[in-house]
């Protein structure tokens, strides 16, 4: 196929344009007037074919556009109409027309304004302010897009590109500055080199947050719907965004906090998101049973022990355990001290570990254990350290009261007493001679 030049053209337009504006110069009275006239209805008449170009782009071909995205299945055409990509790319066609026709005017109005050069350079300008507005809807719309996956929906990106859409608005600043004063944009950053420290301090902020959001992004520190802790911050709650200079935080008291995003790299913060990924929610609490209740097992007791369901294999087990190996190191069982002997404390953990394992709100498959920590002044604490199957905060604070009410109601059933300070209705008990609750067999609290 046979091209076109466009240089014929531009030819025929510039001498259509030098035409025009000796008629106008001619037709208007006074010499001085008409030609000041000319130059202002040539220009004019360019800005009405501009406008008329971008007024067709606007609302015909745009029109079609927006339909044809809203047909179309997938979805990533419907964020650009929505960020308003393709509108801003529309008033690239004025621009283009501008500097096209520049030029055609360096005839008429050689001598005079230059008005040649003042249109191209400001619609240079107009075309890197266009460019960079259609980058940056084009950015929103691809954290929109971004923010559509399933597998990434959460990860804080939207700071990132806040940083980037800073760089290149600073760029395009500079490429503007140069393009109307007509000067080579790297001497102008030679030229701005000494303010470097004043922009360093009036940034200072933007700029951390973008070195921040970088690392935030590139090391999966804080992702949108994350819940953390910063206590120096009184932070404590989910993040429900993540910007260029700070992450806000919505507290579990619905209040709303706002913190620099350079803390998160600079100060140490916890982040439950591994809870939330596991398959569990661990449960670490411990009661403290007094130590003068603890004793060997007597036949009686190991007799009632087996009686209790959870028990009654591990009574079994234990007792030919614990007899097998006194049998077979000849110990005197004329003494308790002697050999080995259950205790009761050591069938409470039994209990307590075979209860867990088979409550259906506890997981079996990651870490379960009943523990017995040091002793100290408050009694001997035992632990319970598992995971909830259901991680959700009510559903887990309502299983580990309900775990933690039924030891407490069978500790006695284990001739075992639970450790607590004396209240002032003992003191008040002690002191007028009165007589406290048992403290028998089945006493709960020592």
């Amino acid at each position: 196929m046979e091209q076109t030049n466009p240089r014929p053209m531009i030819g025929a337009a510039a001498e259509w344009v030098t035409g025009l504006y000796d008629w106008l110069e001619a037709v208007l009275p006074g010499d001085h007037f008409g030609a000041w006239t000319a130059k202002l209805a040539v220009v004019a008449v360019t800005v009405a074919v501009a406008w008329l170009a971008f007024f067709i782009t606007r609302n015909v071909t745009l029109a079609v556009i927006r339909k044809m995205a809203s047909r179309t299945r997938t979805r990533w055409d419907d964020r650009l109409v929505e960020r308003g990509f393709f509108d801003r790319l529309a008033w690239l066609v004025p621009a283009v027309i501008i500097y096209l026709a520049a030029p055609l005017y360096a005839d008429p109005f050689a001598g005079s304004l230059a008005l040649d050069v003042v249109l191209m350079r400001m619609a240079a300008a107009w075309l890197v302010v266009v460019i960079l507005r259609s980058i940056s809807a084009l950015l929103s719309a691809a954290v929109d897009i971004y923010d559509t996956l399933d597998h990434k929906k959460t990860n804080p990106i939207s700071g990132f590109v806040g940083g980037l859409r800073l760089v290149l608005w600073i760029v395009g600043l500079i490429l503007c500055i140069a393009t109307i004063t007509g000067r080579d944009p790297s001497g102008l950053v030679a030229g701005i080199g000494a303010l470097t420290a004043v922009l360093l301090l009036v940034f200072k902020d933007s700029i951390l947050g973008l070195v921040a959001s970088i690392q935030i992004f590139v090391n999966d520190l804080v992702r949108v719907g994350d819940w953390i802790e910063m206590p120096a911050h009184g932070v404590d709650g989910d993040v429900i965004a993540v910007s260029l200079t700070t992450v806000k935080v919505q507290n579990w008291d619905r209040t709303i906090a706002t913190i620099p995003s350079y803390s998160v790299i600079s100060e140490s913060f916890k982040n439950w998101r591994g809870m939330t990924d596991s398959d569990g929610r661990r449960i670490k609490r411990s009661i403290s049973i007094d130590m003068n209740s603890v004793e060997f097992c007597s036949p009686e007791q190991i007799e009632r022990f087996g009686r209790f369901g959870f028990l009654e294999d591990y009574v079994v087990q234990k007792q030919s355990e614990v007899a097998a190996y006194n049998e077979a190191h000849g110990i005197d069982h004329s003494e308790m001290i002697n050999g080995r002997r259950m205790t009761n404390l050591g069938t409470f953990r039994a209990y307590v570990l075979e209860y867990l394992r088979r409550h259906q709100g506890i997981n079996n498959d990651m870490t379960l254990m009943v523990r017995q920590l040091a002793p100290s002044a408050e009694g001997v604490p035992i632990e319970i350290y598992v995971f909830s199957l259901d991680k959700d905060w009510g559903v887990y604070e309502a299983l580990q009261a309900d775990i933690f009410d039924h030891l407490l109601s069978v500790v006695g059933d284990f001739d075992l007493r639970v450790h607590q300070l004396p209240t002032g209705l003992d003191l008040a008990t002690g002191l007028s001679g009165g007589q406290t609750r048992s403290l028998g067999s089945d006493a709960r609290v020592g």
